[in-house]
Order: C-alpha cells, then structure tokens, then sequence
C-alpha cells in the first residue's frame, strides 16, 4: 500500500491543518516535524513543542507538554485547578501568543491527559474551538510503548480514545518512506509484527539470531527491558578497563525543579564516569553534522582541557565538549543543564532506544512486559544480520488487537488525505498557505511584507 511522501505532509502541515503524523519507526516522522518548526520560525510564529517524554522532548528541542501546558503530573482537573493556572501571568501569556502547538510520541500520552490539556487550553485561549483554535499537530506510533500505567489509574488508554481526538478533526499523514532499514527481509519481518501476522517463517529467522554475533562492523548496543540489566552491564563493563577514572557532574541552572526534571529526562547522567576505553554513545545532535544521537563510540584519550576525545564507528574523532539543555518561556532561559554529550552505551533501556537507529545490537526481550515492546526494540536496527537475539518472551511480538483497528483506519484516511491533496492545484495551495501565514504571523512581520509588495509602487 502506497502512503504518504515526507513532501506531501509537509504541504498539508502548511495550510494549517490540524494533523495526526504517523507512520513506521524509521519513516522520517522527526524529520518532517524539524522542516515545519524551522519553517515556522522563519516566518516568525510562535510554535509549542512538545512531547510525551522528556527524551522525545529532546529529540527537538522543546519540554514535555505536561510541563508546558501547565499541567504538571496532575491525573485529575478541576475549575479551581482551572482558575489558578489562568492566574500563572507567564502560563497565560504563553497560551495567548502561541499559534500551533506540537505534540511528539502521542502513544505515550494518556488519552485523559490528552482531554486535560485541550481543555486548559480552550480556557486560556478563551475558545470553544478544539485546544483554544491552535492548529495542533500530533506525532507518533501507536505501535510504540503504551502510556505508563501507575497504580492510581483503572484504566488508561491511548490518547485516540480521548474525547477530544474526534473533535480535532486531524488530517491524517501516514509516512511510508523508510530511512532507517534497507534490509527487505528484516522490513517484511517488522511489517508482519505490525499487523499482527508474525508467521512461522519470521519466528525462524528470528531464532537464527538467537546468540550470533551480528555481521556488522564494530560492537554491537545491549538492550534491554529493565533499567537494572543496564546498569549491571555498563557498571560490569567499565570495572574491566584498567585505566583511570575520570569523573563528570552535571551542573544545574535557574530553576531547581525544571532543573531537576530536565535531568531526569535527559540521556547524560548526572554523574558521569569514564576511562579510556570506554564504550559511549552521543546523547545530542552536533549543530554542524558531525554526530547525531545515538552514534557511538570509544573514548580514546583526555585532551589537554581534561575533555574526552571519542572516535566514532567511522572512524572520525572529536573533542568532546560539554552541551546544554534548556527549558526557554518566552525567549528567557528558565533552566538549563550542561554536560557532555554522552552516556555509557555498552547497554540502554529499550524505552531510551526510541528514536535511535542503530548498525549493531544485542537485544534481550525475554522480560518484555508491554504490547509493543519487541517491535520498538526491534526496529532499531537496520538489518536483520546485525542483531544478536538473547531472549524472546510471549509478550514481545504482541501488538495490541484495538491498534490494528485504528491503523487500518489511519491508512485509509492518510489515503483519502493524500489524493484530496493531489487534486488541488499547486496555485490553491499555495493561496491556502499563504491564508494560514497571514493568520498566524505576528502584526509587525505582515506589516513589513505589505510595505516590501508594494515598495515598487513609490
């Protein structure tokens, strides 16, 4: 089945749409979102965003949406609730000036948090239009890990079965173009855990992998479901360099909360030890291109400013410098971290695999515990001979029954989405973008642009 090119979601994200963007993992989802946010900031609008997790967050530079909106780990809403945060002037004004909000990894969000936000965000707009008549753009994939399930919560679904959803009337882009595997064997075997139909033929060459090396050069990235497994084989890994330590905090600016959250959520720990020798990943994109996250490496000396120098896979080296990480409001930086750039990467969580694409892995997926779990680990890799399987539990190929519905449906309206857009010409839609510019630029930008159309004219 044919879906939609990056190209294509990119013309309907500029006529203002409201847009659920979806697709497999490895299909550019980041890419199209990156594009429409510089796109945006170029024409001066103001543009929230956000996402699910903190990690995700970072992936594009922007905070939790939870923390954005205001409504921090509440599970319940009231009008009091309601009444304070319009009292926040800061939160207020953020609503106020904000134009099209973004939402990235929705699979993560609770559907009831969903209904939250676009409530709050009607109140501070003062709108009855769906999230107060910003134009919302909601990112992810629905076979991706599930909202985290605490004790307090009966039931959590995902944000498609939030009452809202209908409401915003997304059109949906469904990505076919695949960026991350090249391997057709490996792409069919991700397909049919996908839709549900993992045959006979898939399970063995599945097995094929269990204990083998991968056939690809370089040291292959351990996965692993429970953040304990990690931490055993990186601490075990480390104790077996006979070199010296050397020691980097994090340091913590501004506000001490965001401070603290911004921590938790990024890729670079607190405390950060490393030796010559050491396995590393990057945990932040170079500005100039030269490492993204999830490259990895080995550290294979301290330059003279005490700074780690990482030879890449590739064989490229650079002075590792220390990063910052910032939450901004309103162009005033509210708390920013800074460390290097790196973590440990003789193993990670398969939640902090998300996003990443990787040349070489080793995967344990004999503990998987939720719907999804196999598949978002799985499809890190790119070919099926650069995996090593150590483990596959029942609970690792399955995909949630009510996904496979809602999947089938979100194809169909991709489709019907993408041939309405092939039948209106390149003029009109163009005229409709430049509808939803003047719409959504500040005053003073529009303004300039009327004086430059018609300068010729004095």
């Amino acid at each position: 089945m044919i879906f939609m090119l990056q190209s294509e979601a990119l013309e309907i994200l500029k006529m203002g749409k409201n847009v659920y963007l979806t697709g497999a993992a490895g299909s550019g989802k980041t890419y199209v979102l990156n594009s429409y946010i510089k796109y945006l900031k170029t024409h001066g609008v103001d543009v929230a965003v956000t996402a699910s997790t903190g990690i995700a967050a970072t992936h594009l530079g922007g905070t939790t949406i939870h923390s954005w909106s205001g409504l921090g780990v509440r599970s319940q809403l009231t009008d009091y609730d309601i009444d304070e945060l319009m009292q926040r002037h800061y939160l207020y004004k953020r609503f106020e000036k904000t134009k099209v909000l973004i939402i990235d990894e929705i699979s993560m969000l609770h559907h009831f948090r969903f209904d939250m936000i676009e409530w709050i965000s009607r109140q501070m707009k003062r709108s009855e239009l769906p999230f107060g008549g910003m134009q919302i753009i909601v990112c992810g994939d629905f076979f991706q890990l599930p909202p985290v399930t605490k004790n307090d919560i009966d039931q959590t679904f995902f944000a498609y079965k939030s009452h809202s959803w209908k409401d915003c009337k997304f059109t949906v882009c469904y990505l076919s173009e695949q960026h991350r595997q090249k391997d057709r064997t490996y792409l069919n075997i991700l397909n049919e855990i996908r839709s549900n139909r993992v045959s006979n033929q898939t399970i063995k060459l599945l097995n094929s992998r269990l204990n083998k090396d991968p056939e690809t050069l370089g040291e292959a990235t351990r996965l692993y479901t429970h953040n304990i497994d990690v931490d055993v084989v990186n601490n075990k890994y480390l104790s077996l360099i006979d070199a010296e330590p050397k020691k980097f905090e994090m340091l913590k600016k501004g506000s001490r909360l965001l401070a603290e959250t911004l921590a938790k959520t990024c890729l670079s720990p607190e405390t950060l030890v490393l030796k010559v020798g050491a396995r590393v990943m990057f945990t932040k994109n170079q500005p100039e291109g030269g490492y993204v996250n999830g490259t990895l490496g080995v550290v294979v000396e301290f330059n003279s400013f005490n700074e780690p120098v990482v030879r890449t896979q590739s064989g490229m080296e650079f002075n590792v410098r220390p990063e910052s990480w910032k939450i901004e409001e309103e162009s005033k930086v509210k708390a920013e971290i800074i460390q290097l750039p790196l973590r440990l990467a003789w193993a990670i969580t398969v939640h902090k695999s998300q996003g990443m694409s990787l040349d070489a892995m080793e995967v344990d997926l004999s503990k998987s515990f939720v719907s999804g779990m196999g598949y978002v680990a799985l499809s890190r890799v790119r070919t099926l001979s650069g995996m090593k399987l150590l483990g596959l539990n029942d609970k690792a190929l399955q995909i949630d029954p009510d996904i496979i519905v809602m999947d089938k449906k979100f194809q169909s309206e991709s489709i019907a989405a993408q041939e309405k857009l092939k039948s209106i010409s390149k003029s009109e839609i163009k005229a409709v973008q430049e509808e939803f510019l003047k719409k959504v630029e500040p005053i003073e930008k529009t303004k300039i642009k009327k004086k430059k159309k018609y300068s010729h004219i004095y």
